[in-house]
């Protein structure tokens, strides 16, 4: 098996291209948003369009929520795809979704940029934020029972049409995700240190919590991720590689999955060790 990916930010058309890029590149199934789809039907998964806030439609897409990557996985060992395209906004997002699914490694990536026109990805975008429509490379009789109470409209191409007459790819669908109205989502860097700074003081080695910073990546205006800083005082008595590589790994799973967001490295520093002479004279 095989597995490829396409890659841009959100709203810049990389689902209406899905079907072109993965016939060209002989994929005969696509990730797209939670959901795994061959052949024009969904075969396994659940969108993330279907949920009702923006955090948990960013879960659903990269497989976080429980069960869910499990379903999906099963589903690929059943059909068996010879080569698989993975949607995503980034390349750690795309890389994130084939390790979860445990895929093979991505051979191939392609950028909506290098298949589409700055104006064709501008009035995208216009479609998504202006009128809350999101596509979804499946007919649209596929969705019925997936988009129960959802606006779903057969795809009437978002671009001029050309004169140049093309091949049909296959129908696509256009739905509008309830949380499309809520506007454009931020998360405060407070937020993300207050819960980095749960997860350590709930650790009982941990004796204080001296310093969060969150640092977050960026390439352009796509913002790619945090790297997480701490520094912390330890309890004397405990193996301390061993505790931070588990507390890392915590904070990772505590931050990604209450925000959405890709965490990329976590950096605790140990900056003192506290020594309870009390408790140690008590136990003499």
């Amino acid at each position: 098996m095989d597995v490829i990916a396409l890659v841009g930010p959100s709203g810049t058309g990389k689902s209406h291209r899905a079907l072109q890029v993965a016939r060209e590149h002989n994929a005969d199934a696509i990730i797209d948003d939670g959901i795994l789809i061959k052949d024009g039907h969904i075969i396994a998964g659940e969108s993330a369009k279907t949920e009702k806030s923006k955090i948990m439609a960013v879960r659903r897409a990269i497989f976080v929520l429980p069960g869910h990557a499990e379903e999906v996985r099963a589903a690929i060992q059943q059909i068996q795809p010879h080569r698989i395209l993975v949607i995503g906004t980034s390349e750690n997002m795309v890389h994130k979704i084939a390790k979860t699914l445990k895929l093979p490694a991505i051979q191939l990536i392609v950028r909506i940029e290098d298949i589409a026109s700055r104006s064709e990805m501008a009035l995208a975008r216009f479609h998504r934020q202006k009128e809350g429509k999101h596509i979804i490379p499946v007919p649209t009789i596929e969705l019925k029972s997936h988009f129960s109470g959802y606006l779903i409209d057969p795809l009437q191409s978002l671009f001029k049409k050309s004169r140049v007459r093309r091949r049909k790819l296959g129908e696509k669908s256009i739905v509008r995700p309830v949380f499309s109205y809520y506007g454009k989502l931020i998360i405060d860097d407070t937020v993300i240190k207050k819960i980095v700074e749960k997860v350590l003081k709930a650790k009982e080695f941990v004796n204080n919590v001296k310093k969060i910073s969150v640092n977050h990546l960026f390439r352009g205006d796509e913002d790619r991720g945090l790297n997480i800083s701490c520094e912390v005082v330890l309890n004397y008595g405990n193996h301390i590689p061993t505790l931070i590589s588990q507390t890392q790994a915590k904070i990772r799973e505590a931050v990604e999955y209450a925000t959405g967001m890709i965490v990329h490295a976590i950096n605790i520093d140990v900056r003192a060790l506290y020594v309870d002479f009390q408790l140690g004279a008590k136990n003499n």
